[in-house]
């Protein structure tokens, strides 16, 4: 008579629960949160891959996730949705709320600049058309958000991509020099001297004036 026994821990397949790599490991509720951080941080479609990536998840569960939070959002009447656009997932206002966030952006122009955001701004006049990782650069913080408030405002706006990195560059509006009194940019005081020299070799770094 035969009295072997199999182990029955070697009848666990390789992916139980527990096994690092899988989503036992990785609560919803929390990569839920995850998403929601990541998301708000970005000021372009993040794509679901680099998300994966960022999250070590399969592609399949992050996208399940994001698809629930975009269902959660729309049926919970958010002011907000969440959108797969333009091969990546990113955070828009709900376009019936679009009346009242133009009321903000308007009255929030009578607002002063902080101390960060004038400092961004200059050097986007200066080194105009320029994208944020470059600005950034010359500042030495993450613009991000600066650049945010700044587009809302009116005072910068999108002056298409990088040819080589794909990246949006920005310029300043015609608003913007209405609020400082200039007839163009060759009217702005001589500051660039004092600007940091990081981006002085990079081509088209400055305005025409420059």
């Amino acid at each position: 008579m035969n009295t072997h026994q199999e182990n029955p821990l070697a009848a666990e397949p390789p992916e139980a629960p527990g096994t690092p790599g899988t989503e036992a490991l990785f609560p919803p509720a929390d990569l839920s949160a995850s998403l929601e951080a990541i998301l708000l941080v970005a000021d372009e479609p993040v794509p679901l891959g680099v998300l994966a990536q960022v999250l070590e998840l399969p592609r399949e569960t992050v996208g399940r996730a994001l698809a629930e939070l975009a269902d959660l959002y729309l049926a919970q009447g958010r002011g907000f949705d969440l959108r797969e656009v333009a091969g990546g997932w990113r955070f828009y206002t709900r376009s019936e709320y679009a009346p009242v966030v133009e009321k903000f952006v308007r009255d929030g122009q009578e607002v002063r600049l902080t101390q960060a955001a004038l400092e961004t701004l200059a050097v986007v006049a200066y080194r105009q058309p320029v994208g944020r990782a470059q600005v950034s650069a010359v500042r030495g913080v993450n613009c991000d958000g600066v650049m945010r408030t700044l587009t809302l405002r009116g005072l910068v706006e999108e002056a298409g991509t990088d040819a080589e990195t794909g990246a949006i560059l920005f310029r300043t509006t015609s608003y913007f020099l209405e609020r400082l009194g200039l007839a163009s940019l060759d009217h702005l005081p001589e500051l660039a001297p004092f600007l940091p020299d990081q981006l002085d070799d990079e081509p088209d770094a400055g305005p025409s004036r420059a």
